[in-house]
């Protein structure tokens, strides 16, 4: 199984056995259920399909993904994911997928949603310098020029702007394991996983980790 799905409790920090510090994030990753399976000849790759268990199930589930669930005789649940398999591995709808698919000294790519910050600037969007803060500058956090006005005599696709900011799908890359805590379905990654508290983050096992 090359991943699970899990939730961000958010952020700490631990002590190793030297006495050094490691900041750390806290994801309840799983219990997963199967749901459905991707195989070559049916599908053209090998996958499997797993959602989270939540001590809530969702309380509006739409008739297709109600038959979706009902088929694979699972509850139903609110998110769900696709991780690659190799194909000798079996897996059956109902199977259960726990964290000690992963290991201290892994490494993970955590995958999740980044918070929104909505309509930013330039200089908190984009990282300007910005002009300067003597008084009577009259240009303190403005873009500068951003096209010529006889030549290209318009403004070219793609230039960076202020507009909406976070928000997006964010991958950070080679987390490393710190510590596992099988009963309680935790796992505790260095560095900071993108998301808000108790956004869902899918944990892959790094690929040049």
């Amino acid at each position: 199984m090359e991943g699970i799905l899990g939730k961000k409790l958010g952020m700490t920090q631990i002590f190793t056995a030297d006495g050094a510090t490691v900041p750390v994030t806290v994801v309840e990753a799983g219990p997963c259920v199967v749901v459905a399976l991707r195989t070559a000849e049916k599908d053209g790759y090998d996958a499997v399909q797993i959602g989270l268990v939540e001590a809530k199930p969702p309380r509006k589930v739409t008739k297709p993904m109600q038959g979706h669930f009902k088929k694979a005789g699972v509850t139903p649940v609110r998110e769900v994911a696709e991780f690659a398999i190799d194909p000798s591995e079996s897996y059956s709808p109902g199977d259960q997928v726990k964290v000690s698919i992963f290991a201290e000294k892994d490494w993970v790519d955590a995958v999740g949603v980044s918070k929104g910050k909505g309509y930013q600037g330039v200089v908190k969007r984009h990282g300007f310098r910005g002009g300067r803060a003597s008084h009577g500058s009259m240009f303190h956090r403005a873009p500068g020029s951003i096209g010529g006005s006889s030549n290209p005599s318009r403004v070219f696709p793609g230039m960076k702007a202020g507009g909406r900011m976070g928000g997006a799908r964010i991958t950070a890359k080679n987390l490393l394991v710190v510590k596992i805590d099988e009963e309680k379905n935790l796992i505790y990654l260095r560095g900071a996983v993108p998301g808000a508290r108790n956004g869902y983050v899918a944990l892959k096992r790094a690929k040049r980790g």
